[in-house]
């Protein structure tokens, strides 16, 4: 199963968002993802390693490319984890309305 913190943790760096960003539009090869962005297409591929590594991304083969796309398994992991800090950051604010409704009457 996918990490958390291995998945936040690769979309801490701003060209690694930016790759991730791109492949939200669909795959990509190496030297596609590689235009528009001041690193070298090694870097393109260290940056990929990254993210395939945190399971946010997945390779297959198409040729002699490597066709890189979203791993939807991983975006669930980090969906499920937000909704959960979403769903108790809304109970707190319900908790702290009704007690400060309770303070005022």
């Amino acid at each position: 199963m996918t990490n958390c913190e291995n998945i936040f943790n690769a979309l801490g760096d701003p060209t690694r968002r930016k790759i991730f960003e791109k492949l939200s539009k669909g795959p990509f090869a190496v030297v596609d993802i590689a235009k528009k962005l001041p690193i070298t297409r090694p870097a393109v591929s260290q940056h990929l390693k990254v993210l395939m590594d945190a399971g946010l991304v997945t390779v297959r083969q198409n040729g002699t490319r490597n066709i890189y796309q979203i791993d939807p398994k991983g975006v669930l992991v980090m969906r499920n984890y937000l909704d959960r800090m979403w769903d108790s950051a809304l109970h707190a604010f319900k908790l702290a309305a009704e007690d400060e409704k309770e303070r005022r009457k």
